[in-house]
């Protein structure tokens, strides 16, 4: 009994150490929405223990893109999924990032599907560390998995067009019940690393662009996290395709991890927490011709990636911690304008100290073809095969 629960606490403190620097990277604002859900088939459940999280529409600064619905694994049983989505602010359209909890909260109103038709889940529940699934709503192999059950859904957003955000012109007007609010304050464990590396492999995906497939995407939904080979393809687009006519000229605003609305929030435009700071965009792998280099240099340079990550989410979660503690001691306005100013000297720190080890790294970095002109430089003896 004890070393499952010390497993369970060690698998819940791994996936939040572990967080995705993705999900940050969605975390953004912009002045155009996002193009309808496409309409697609959910694809066989992989094995007993998968839990759906359906697909959405991220954006990356110039672009929006599908990141495709599939099967995973949750951080610990007993947890549920609350899909991310997208809702207007008054100004623009903010991401909200999905997280994992023992219920699950408000998603905007969305009807993504497969047991996410607005509110709450309807695809399935937990018994005794066993996920059953509804197969009414899940497509699951019986002969494979035998925890199942049948129960009719009552879909009531089965005619209302398949818009993907909240509010806004055309958006869904849905707002969040109680219970749901009280989930919102709840704790939370962020999307587990295969979620990660999923986002990333849509997000390199050319074909995943709604510039490219004009809404209906060729992998909708997979099995597997990232596995996009075997993925099923949109039958169509929930809409037609019209993207705003001054895209380019339009700016999105890169910042933190987007909270939901019902959560504490910080100034905006403010770096003053840890949660607060965006995650730039990544050096471009070196090319230098000598792949040994680059290799190794690209790995120095993900494996600091990690490490300041993990320093930003530790701080984070203690800056967490701060808030509710003075929150439970109902502190004075000057203990906790006080906090703050910890908090934003704190993490002005640990952005100097990042900035100086990227620097550090970057001076080590192979130098590039163009650059190789000395006779002396490491490697010369090279340049007359790659040089040009």
């Amino acid at each position: 009994m004890i070393s499952n629960r010390c497993r369970s606490i060690l698998l819940i403190l791994c996936a939040m150490v572990l967080s995705a620097v993705s999900f940050g990277e969605i975390g953004i604002s912009v002045t155009f929405g996002p193009p309808a859900l496409p309409v697609y088939e959910q694809p066989l459940c992989p094995g007993d223990g998968y839990f759906w999280t359906p697909g959405y529409w991220a954006y990356d600064g110039d672009d929006y893109f599908w990141v495709p619905g599939t099967w995973v694994l949750p951080p610990e049983p007993g947890l549920y999924w609350t899909p991310g989505y997208w809702a207007w602010s008054g100004e623009a359209f903010t991401f909200y990032d999905g997280f994992w909890a023992t219920q699950v909260g408000f998603y905007g109103g969305i009807n993504y599907g497969f047991g996410y038709f607005g509110e709450g889940y309807q695809g399935g529940r937990w018994d005794n560390g066993r996920f059953f699934y509804n197969r009414t709503v899940n497509n699951v192999n019986v002969t494979q998995v035998h925890n199942v059950y049948n129960t009719t859904v009552i879909n009531n957003n089965t005619t209302v067009t398949r818009v993907s955000y909240n509010g806004g012109n055309g958006g869904i007007s849905a707002r969040p019940r109680p219970e749901e609010e009280a989930v919102a304050r709840e704790r939370h464990i962020p999307p587990v690393p295969v979620q990660q590396q999923h986002f990333q492999a849509a997000r390199s995906n050319p074909e995943l662009r709604a510039s490219t497939n004009r809404g209906k995407p060729r992998v909708a939904a997979t099995p597997r996290p990232g596995d996009l080979r075997s993925g099923v393809p949109a039958k169509q687009a929930g809409a037609p395709y019209n993207p705003q006519r001054n895209q380019n000229t339009t700016q999105s605003q890169p910042n933190r991890h987007a909270e939901r609305p019902d959560n504490r929030s910080s100034q905006p435009n403010q770096i003053a927490h840890a949660s607060d700071i965006p995650h730039g965009a990544r050096p471009e792998p070196p090319n230098t011709g000598d792949s040994k280099q680059d290799r190794k240099y690209q790995q120095q340079q993900e494996k600091l990636q990690a490490k300041q990550d993990q320093e930003q989410q530790k701080l984070q979660r203690k800056q967490e911690e701060d808030h509710q503690r003075v929150a439970k001691q109902n502190a004075d306005e000057a203990r906790k304008q006080q906090l703050e100013q910890q908090h934003q000297q704190q993490t002005r720190q640990m952005q100097q100290k990042h900035e100086q080890q990227q620097q550090r790294l970057q001076q080590r970095m192979p130098p590039s073809p163009e650059k190789s002109v000395r006779p002396n430089n490491h490697g010369q003896k090279h340049d007359d095969k790659h040089g040009g």
